[in-house]
């Protein structure tokens, strides 16, 4: 533990370690995924598919023993018991920082699939993560607005299209598909200009897992609900690296995946109202969760 070091030396230290393992780990991830388009055969598609999952699993865990090495964080950390390494599950969480990412990799590594979230277009010019990501076969979307559809609509379900091509991918090897349900990260300005009806979260947007669960649910066989609170404040990444996040808890629900949860979100009225109505109800209950997780923390 070097978590006696002054802040600014430990944050330093730890990017450090952050880079250098992204930096080692992403060239024999990216060779290995250039394999895939020359190997003709399935089999060998999924073996690479294992192979890189095994690299990325490795970066995560180093990720974690960075973590350790310069924090001394007091992780909380509930409902991990039910699950299994082999499974396919959808996982949903609030969103707050890009810490989540890490605390979500962290906890869940090798407890169940590899994550694999759902990025915007943009991201895949990340230096370095950006290529992995792609390696990873992690979907890029490119999301359009309601005008610029007007515009061309042409373009209209493409993003649809996009979604339905990577739960495809998804089905030939066990994976949890992450969805950050809110769609972008919580602050009080996109709080105050929702008008959210929660004190601690952003309207839920249904569409992307309801159309997960339509295309994957033969597959997916849990969803597991994960409700991530800061008792210190919300931490930046630096905040994080650089050991200034003090307390993190992490409560796991889940649950498995029932037939009324699946249907033709987009087609079916009845189906869409009944959707949007469960997940309305999970939010009411995880803003509910959050409040007493920070209460009592205090």
């Amino acid at each position: 533990m070097l978590d006696f070091l002054p802040s600014p030396i430990k944050g330093v230290l730890s990017f450090i370690g952050y880079l250098i393992n992204t930096l080692c780990l992403s060239v024999p991830l990216v060779l290995t995924a250039m394999l895939k388009f020359v190997i003709p055969f399935k089999k060998g598609v999924v073996l690479l598919d294992k192979i890189l999952i095994g690299i990325a699993t490795l970066w995560i865990s180093i990720n974690g023993m960075n973590s350790d090495l310069f924090n001394r964080i007091d992780w909380q950390v509930n409902g991990l018991s039910r699950l299994k390494k082999k499974g396919w599950y959808l996982v949903i969480s609030n969103h707050q920082s890009w810490v989540d990412i890490l605390v979500l990799q962290k906890i869940f590594n090798r407890k169940i699939p590899m994550l694999k979230f759902f990025l915007k277009k943009e991201l895949i010019w990340v230096p370095f993560l950006g290529l992995a990501w792609w390696a990873l076969d992690f979907p890029f979307m490119k999301r359009y607005s309601k005008k610029f559809l007007e515009a061309n609509p042409h373009l209209k379900g493409k993003d649809l299209e996009r979604t339905h091509k990577a739960c495809e991918k998804f089905k030939q090897t066990p994976v949890s598909v992450m969805n950050f349900v809110e769609g972008t990260r919580f602050t009080p300005e996109k709080h105050e200009h929702q008008n959210s009806p929660f004190d601690w979260l952003l309207l839920p947007r249904a569409g992307g897992i309801a159309f997960v669960l339509d295309s994957m649910g033969e597959y997916l066989h849990n969803i597991v609900n994960v409700t991530i609170a800061y008792p210190g404040g919300v931490p930046t990444f630096w905040d994080y690296i650089s050991g200034n996040t003090q307390k993190i808890i992490v409560d796991v629900d889940v649950f498995p995946v029932g037939e009324q949860m699946i249907g033709d979100y987009f087609n079916n009225d009845g189906y869409k109202q009944q959707f949007r109505d469960w997940l309305n109800q999970i939010w009411q209950e995880k803003d509910k969760k959050l409040n007493e997780l920070l209460l009592t923390s205090l």
